[in-house]
Order: C-alpha cells, then sequence, then structure tokens
C-alpha cells in the first residue's frame, strides 16, 4: 500500500509541472504578440516620423507619401455612432425582457440559444446579411455598413448584458417586491443600477469588436481605394470607409511604402481599440464607485 505522502507528492508534482506548462503557455502566447506588435510597430515608426501627425489628417490617395486616414478615422467614428444607437438599445432590452419578464420557458430557451449560436457565425456572413438586405434598401453607404455591424454585434450585447443581469442577486428582487414594488420599479429602480457596470462593459467591448472589422464592411460596399471628400453628411448617403478597410487596401498593394502607410494604420486603430478599452475600464470603476 502506497503512503499517503508518497501520493500527496506525486500530485504535487504533477500540480507544478502543469501549472509551469500554463506559465510557459502564457508566455509563448505574449511573446508571439508582442512580437507581432513590435514588428507593426517598426514598420509605421518611419511613417510617423516623416509625416508626423499629418498621416492622420491626410485623406486618401494613390500616392503613398501623401495617402493619410482621415477619411477612415471619420468613417469608423459614423459606424460606431450607428452601431451604438441600433445595437445597444436593441441589445439592452432584449436581455432585460429575457431575464426579467420571460421567464424559462420554452420559447425563452429557444431565444437564448440562438443568440448564443448567432454570436458565433462568422462577420463575412453578416456581410453577406448586409449585401442582401441592407445594402437593396438602404444603397450602398454608411447607413448600410452601421447597420450590417449593429447586427453583427446584437448578440454580443445582448449576451454581455443578460449575463450582467443574471449577476444581481435575486435577494435584491425579492427585497423590492417584499416592500410592494411592482416588476417595473423592481427592474428600473434595483436591478438595472446595480447592473449598469456589466452592462457598459459589455457594449462598449462590443463597439470595439465593430470597430476592428473588415468583412462584412467590404462585403456590404465600404469602398476600396480613394475617394474625394471627408464630409460626414456626405458619407451616410454615399462612398464611405473605414479604417480596417483602408488598413486591407493598403496592405494588398505591392509598393513597399503603402505596406508602411498599412502598419501605421494598425497602430491607429490599435490605440483607437485600446482607448475605447480603457473607457470601458474606467467607467465601470466610476459606476461601481458610484453605487
Amino acid at each position: 500500500m502506497i503512503a499517503p505522502s508518497l501520493l500527496t507528492r506525486g500530485w504535487d508534482l504533477r500540480g507544478r509541472l502543469f501549472q509551469v506548462a500554463l506559465l510557459l503557455s502564457l508566455l509563448l502566447t505574449l511573446g508571439i504578440l508582442f512580437a507581432l506588435i513590435a514588428d507593426v510597430i517598426l514598420r509605421a515608426l518611419p511613417v510617423f516620423e516623416q509625416r508626423g501627425t499629418e498621416f492622420l489628417g491626410a485623406p486618401l490617395s494613390s500616392n503613398a507619401a501623401r495617402a493619410g486616414v482621415v477619411q477612415g478615422l471619420l468613417g469608423s467614428g459614423l459606424l460606431a455612432l450607428l452601431v451604438a444607437a441600433v445595437a445597444f438599445p436593441l441589445g439592452i432590452a432584449t436581455a432585460i425582457y429575457l431575464e426579467e419578464y420571460a421567464g424559462t420557458g420554452r420559447f425563452a430557451r429557444f431565444v437564448q440559444i440562438n443568440i448564443r449560436n448567432l454570436a458565433g457565425v462568422p462577420s463575412v456572413v453578416y456581410g453577406l446579411l448586409g449585401l442582401a438586405i441592407f445594402v437593396p434598401l438602404l444603397g450602398r453607404n454608411a447607413l448600410s455598413g452601421g447597420a450590417t455591424l449593429a447586427v453583427l454585434v446584437l448578440p454580443i450585447v445582448v449576451i454581455t448584458a443578460s449575463e450582467a443581469l443574471r449577476s444581481v442577486p435575486t435577494s435584491l428582487r425579492e427585497a423590492g417586491y417584499g416592500v410592494g414594488a411592482s416588476p417595473w420599479e423592481v427592474t428600473s429602480r434595483l436591478v438595472l443600477p446595480a447592473a449598469a457596470p456589466g452592462i457598459l462593459t459589455g457594449t462598449v467591448l462590443a463597439l470595439a469588436r465593430a470597430l476592428g472589422e473588415t468583412a462584412p464592411l467590404i462585403v456590404a460596399g465600404a469602398v476600396l481605394g480613394s475617394f474625394s471628400g471627408t464630409n460626414l453628411a456626405k458619407m451616410v448617403t454615399g462612398n464611405y470607409t473605414a479604417l480596417p478597410v483602408v488598413i486591407y487596401d493598403w496592405s494588398r498593394r505591392p509598393q513597399e511604402a503603402f505596406r508602411a502607410d498599412a502598419a501605421a494604420g494598425i497602430v491607429v486603430l490599435l490605440v483607437a481599440v485600446l482607448a475605447v478599452n480603457a473607457a470601458a475600464i474606467v467607467l465601470r470603476a466610476r459606476f461601481e464607485r458610484d453605487r
């Protein structure tokens, strides 16, 4: 019979080996990530050194030395506004209904399962959906692109908002009902304020996901190449682009100068996405502090 101490040592050894393997996996992942980011930054440095902030304010051009990302930034900002205006209210309202009013019946379970399935659909499929539905209705403009991205992130908003609502203790709801509050009063005055940090974080992260999408916008009609004009109103009803689309267009061109511009565009996009994520963290911390 094996002594218990030997069994304990054996399991401790296996646990330590498993812990070391996990640490090595983490270090390998971080190493690959940092190597990719460092490579992009090194490729982008000559562009920023030679042109500085002029790169951010210059329009698209067929000349790599004069090309900039202002139209991509404006287009991405416009699409973000459209996504926020459509996906956030619909997604949060759907989550509230499913968690607070729909109960646990077959219909609610059916909807929740399919929403989770939709969250895993490849983004290019949503682009084809936008091409088939939104482009004929709205035209090849920022409206159809924004609607396509809104449908893409809608399942993510619903899932994150549902998880935030589900994390609110049941005792809080029972206390509200115990003092005679109606379901609307319990939801609006107790549940939503408690779930607000999680809902806010999820929606902002969904917005960051939309900012980085390329395939659905290309399929749904975003312009590949240069076009004149930086008027947001014209982008709503006419030609538009977004920063990821601009980066993709430059990266597929054979000129090395455009490859450097693409690397600089990636740095700008990374900064924008990280800024959105940082805003989510700050807003969540502020909500939790004010509760």
